[in-house]
């Protein structure tokens, strides 16, 4: 049926909203056998570019010159980067590092969530390596002492890193218990249930699947609605100074 011209995504100065319905997709070079979907890129206002990309069997996302983080949200990938292999299935993932040849192949059709930036450096603090994990593998910490609403962070907590990747996960009328405003933006994949995210002065239902870009000093509060526990991936910049590099 056609949808008569309506969707619920939007973009805005300070922040977006993407939906299925409007996705489109594109290969990106050095792509095979895959499509991706861009959800954020500098030409959104971004500092950094995400994007969900589908792959066939065999299919291979290609180098990339910038750091790479993928997480896998459907199927399963083997990552190789260096003399190091990694085979990561569902809820797995790699940190590739700026500079490394990689390779990431699907070993049968799979689903990524791929973040990539260029890397921020520090004088003295040497820039990570590539490793690989499990979310599973990551304890749960209560967001300011809620039970209700867990965060795991996937990046470990070092200097050397200029963004974080956590999953938050939101037990059925959990919410944050502030609205947010901060220097840093975000990139926001709902994976499971869904709630009401203030974006701004809006307010958006929001359900998995559908991707949010903050920009920084967005005002932005999520509240989970529904039966089941909502939960989303969500990266921001971290670490470094507002005026950029330093001497």
């Amino acid at each position: 049926m056609h949808n008569l011209g309506l969707t619920r995504s939007v973009r805005r100065a300070t922040h977006a909203l993407h939906t299925p319905d409007a996705f489109i997709r594109t290969q990106l070079p050095g792509m095979s056998k895959a499509a991706a979907i861009v959800h954020a890129s500098p030409a959104l206002g971004a500092a950094f570019t995400q994007y969900t990309a589908e792959m066939d069997a065999g299919g291979s996302l290609g180098d990339c010159p910038y750091q790479r983080f993928v997480f896998v949200l459907e199927g399963s990938v083997e990552v190789l980067a260096g003399p190091a292999q990694a085979l990561l299935g569902k809820h797995e993932y790699a940190y590739l590092s700026e500079g490394e040849n990689h390779e990431v192949i699907a070993r049968e059709p799979s689903r990524l969530a791929v973040i990539e930036k260029a890397y921020q450096p520090i004088k003295g603090v040497a820039a990570p390596e590539p490793f690989s994990s499990s979310e599973g593998k990551v304890q749960a910490q209560p967001l300011m002492g809620d039970p209700d609403l867990l965060v795991r962070s996937l990046l470990p907590d070092s200097m050397a890193f200029d963004f974080v990747v956590n999953t938050m996960t939101y037990q059925p009328g959990a919410a944050l218990s502030m609205v947010e405003v901060h220097v840093m933006e975000h990139g926001l994949l709902m994976l499971e249930g869904g709630g009401i995210y203030r974006l701004d002065d809006e307010w958006y239902p929001v359900a998995a699947g559908d991707f949010i870009w903050m920009g920084p000093y967005c005002p932005q509060w999520f509240g989970a609605i529904g039966k089941t526990p909502a939960k989303y991936l969500i990266y921001k910049d971290w670490n470094r100074h507002p005026l950029g590099q330093q001497r």
